[in-house]
């Protein structure tokens, strides 16, 4: 059995008053990745906002390989490098080039030097299609290259592990699958993932084992093939419904 890479201890997360994470408890294995689905508001992008130490927890703890990674507020910038996390909206810096947006991080962070970094951005960037775009700035590039480009950025730090919320959530239809086939790559790579997506199909091919959050609580998770054709609760069949898919 792998190794348990990120384990989550009966967490809890409220605003104002208003409970969004109520006792979550979640383990997942080095290499595995999780696809948490559920309705708007259910607490999916909280829960990676938490492990990232964009949120605070109120109580409850999280761990990385055993190490707890929870509230340690002058460490947050060694978690992040160890937990990458990629948006909806890129956060691509609009003054440098594709290049410059890629060496950054790793120079500054990380301490490599420009020609090591250089080498592997370019490498990444044949990789996904974009080997042609390094010197492009990204007001000139499209919604699912800016997309590809955030998720190199990502990959070029050697997270242990990479949060995805909602990556393709801002994209045009046919921009999609470009930013989805690189995901499928990453996870044949056997790059740990927690990914957020209302992408049901995405979600069935990609994932080891599907979490479904509703009001906070995790209500059902299973592998894929058994959540999206055999589901066990009804208020999970209610909701693959609405995508159209049904039990086998």
């Amino acid at each position: 059995m792998a190794e348990t890479l990120l384990e989550i201890r009966n967490l809890h997360k409220s605003f104002e008053g208003v409970s969004v994470l109520k006792d979550v408890s979640l383990s997942i294995a080095q290499g595995e990745v999780v696809v948490i689905i559920g309705p708007s508001g259910c607490g999916k992008s909280t829960l990676l906002r938490c492990i990232n130490g964009l949120e605070a927890v109120d109580s409850g703890e999280i761990l990385l390989r055993g190490e707890r990674i929870s509230g340690q507020k002058k460490a947050l910038h060694l978690v992040r490098q160890r937990i990458g996390m990629v948006f909806q909206s890129y956060d691509l810096f609009p003054h440098m080039d594709v290049m410059a947006n890629l060496l950054l991080g790793p120079i500054k962070a990380l301490g490599k030097s420009r020609r090591e970094v250089a080498e592997e951005a370019e490498r990444f960037l044949v990789r996904v299609g974009l080997q042609d775009k390094a010197h492009a700035m990204p007001g000139q590039l499209s919604g699912g290259q800016k997309q590809r480009v955030a998720l190199v950025r990502a990959m070029l730090m050697h997270p242990e592990m990479l949060l995805l919320d909602e990556i393709t959530a801002a994209l045009d239809p046919e921009m999609v699958r470009e930013v989805l086939n690189v995901v499928l790559d990453l996870a044949r790579d056997g790059v740990t993932m927690a990914i957020v997506t209302h992408e049901m199909r995405f979600a069935e091919a990609v994932a080891d084992r599907v979490v479904f959050l509703e009001g906070g609580d995790i209500v059902e998770q299973a592998p894929p093939e058994k959540f999206f054709h055999q589901p066990e609760t009804e208020r999970a069949q209610q909701f693959l419904d609405t995508f159209d898919y049904k039990k086998s």
